[in-house]
């Protein structure tokens, strides 16, 4: 990283955290085509969309005269940022399923270079047994989070059926709410002070977690020094959306409930098959998510606005969320799981560890630099067996540059667990990605297990009496 005077726009504290020595993260986005991929909508989103959506997106990292990180414009140039594999010509779809796998997994491994903006776009031109061709964007995580990076993306994109429409998202509450006026003063008082001893607990054991308290090793953490730089195996399971809303409306809770639940069924699943003993084993979940308070994705000009509610960058925090441990109690009533995650998310959400957490990187920045924020992060990571993400996509289909775009997913990497599981919904579908560590995680078990869990939960759910209003 060089010296310049040029530059003026300050890296972003967690832009920093997200590019040191210790951690280097990236978000790798794709998004599917029902038709053959031209090199002519990469171009498009290189010259129309990246390029001009943010000033991070031609720039580079560099230290000024006083030692303070700054990005630095610079000339970009297509050939270095788009990317276009071959492949052998005339081949199977399973062949290209096998040549698409083993491309993303050398993709996931590789370090893009710091001389040059950190993004790149790859184009997939061959077909796969579930799509015509693939976009696959490579975008550091400095760059901004998900939230951030979604927005860029869809700021490309169309409403199929009618492109002056804008694009429109479901929605994150539960199928059963009440308001604060509805429940009185004295039980939201209770609840407040409740609220407040939870979040003492809660980041007292967060900070633990991050620092001398491991999970166990077991068959979905190996704990291997290194995990981040082993080879990783990309999965995908569907299902459907109104499946899920339909177990939402009958257990009452949120679609994000629903998902953790199985998720969390689904691990402790196959963990027994792995091992039986393993259904012992300390095991938590460390749920990502966004400090925006803000429901669907805002402009990239909006958030670029200085006042705006919710800034590009990276605005992220973590909830640790033990994975239940299987009993008789919860294996003859599974939806224990979906209930479980329910009040362990919610209450979890209504403390204040949240901002407590931001609080305590925030001041170890201050007092220890980067390097140590970036190793908390770090072992806040390693100590966990399972990162899980999620974010919405819009209800409507796509189109990009008149292609329908036919599913979308997303991973992250750069961290040191063995599992990394991603969710995003898209028109009726609902996609899990899960990104494993080959040769320790049977990525087929494991999909078979998640599988199996949904539609254990789904079963259990429909033979409800309905006492909840949709």
């Amino acid at each position: 990283m060089e010296n310049s005077e040029d530059a003026t726009e300050p890296v972003s504290p967690s832009g920093r955290y997200f590019n040191t020595t210790v951690l280097c993260a990236y978000c790798f986005g794709f998004l599917e085509s029902e038709t053959p991929i031209e090199l002519s909508q990469a171009k498009y989103l290189f010259e129309e969309v990246f390029l001009p959506v943010n000033p991070r997106f031609s720039s580079i990292m560099v230290r000024d005269e006083n030692g303070e990180m700054k990005w630095k414009r610079v000339e970009v140039k297509a050939e270095d940022h788009i990317k276009v594999p071959t492949f052998p010509e005339n081949e199977s779809l399973e062949s290209y399923d096998q040549y698409f796998e083993e491309y993303v997994t050398e993709l996931l491994m590789e370090r893009t270079a710091q001389d040059k903006p950190l993004w790149e776009i790859h184009v997939i031109k061959y077909p796969t047994s579930t799509c015509a061709g693939t976009l696959i964007f490579k975008l550091h995580h400095a760059l901004g989070d998900g939230y951030s990076l979604m927005g860029a993306l869809l700021s490309s994109l169309q409403r199929a059926d009618d492109p002056s429409l804008p694009l429109s998202f479901p929605s994150r509450k539960s199928s059963s709410s009440s308001s604060p006026s509805e429940k009185g003063f004295f039980r939201w008082f209770s609840s407040t002070v409740f609220s407040f001893f939870n979040s003492i607990s809660d980041f007292g054991w967060s900070i633990a977690k991050s620092t001398v308290v491991e999970d166990d090793i077991s068959p979905i953490r190996s704990g291997e020094e290194g995990v981040e730089s082993l080879p990783c195996v990309i999965s995908n399971i569907s299902f459907s959306l109104d499946q899920v809303k339909s177990i939402k409306s009958k257990l009452g809770v949120t679609i994000n409930d629903v998902v953790t639940g199985a998720i969390f069924y689904g691990i402790r699943l196959y963990m027994q098959e792995i091992d039986n003993e393993a259904s012992k084993a300390n095991s938590t979940g460390l749920v990502i998510l966004s400090t925006r308070n803000i429901g669907s994705y805002q402009s990239v000009q909006e958030m670029m606005k200085a006042d705006s509610k919710s800034p590009w960058g990276n605005h992220i925090s973590f909830l640790h969320v033990p994975i239940p441990k299987l009993t008789q109690t919860n294996i003859s009533n599974p939806l224990e799981f979906v209930w479980n995650a329910q009040k362990e998310i919610k209450r979890k959400r209504d403390s204040f560890t949240v901002f407590l957490i931001e609080w305590v990187l925030d001041m170890e920045l201050k007092l220890r630099g980067y390097e140590a924020v970036a190793k908390h992060i770090y072992g806040t990571l390693r100590n966990s067996s399972v990162v899980v993400s999620n974010l919405i996509g819009p209800v409507e289909p796509m189109v990009l540059a008149n292609h329908p775009v036919k599913g979308l997913y997303f991973t992250m990497t750069g961290g040191p667990e063995s599992i990394n599981i991603s969710v995003i919904s898209y028109t009726k579908t609902l996609r899990i990605t899960l990104k494993t560590q080959k040769g320790f995680i049977d990525e087929k078990k494991f999909k078979l297990c998640v599988l199996k869990a949904f539609d254990v939960i789904s079963k259990a759910a429909m033979e409800m009496p309905n006492k909840t209003k949709a």
